[in-house]
């Protein structure tokens, strides 16, 4: 599984074929963050459910490849009353 170098998407547009090619290659630590991404814009706008949504594909993501950010994703998870505070 190589890893692509990932740009902060500029638009919703760039951000779901960064998604789709992550997808396509098996990066996850790409799919960590752009995952998170969208859950970082969801959160903005207000949508909480997308937000959760999305974080918590992060969160699968970091748990999988082992990524440092499984931990702030799941307190942020568990914050949002979406998962349990998980000890790491």
């Amino acid at each position: 599984m190589g890893h692509m170098q990932t740009l902060e998407p500029a638009s919703r547009d760039q951000l779901d074929a960064a998604l789709l090619a992550a997808h396509d290659s098996g990066d996850q630590t790409a799919l960590v963050g752009l995952y998170t991404t969208a859950g970082d814009w969801a959160e903005a706008s207000g949508d909480i459910n997308a937000a959760c949504f999305y974080l918590t594909h992060a969160f699968v993501f970091a748990l999988e490849a082992g990524a440092p950010q499984a931990q702030p994703l799941n307190r942020r998870l568990a914050a949002r009353g979406r998962a349990r505070l998980i000890d790491f």
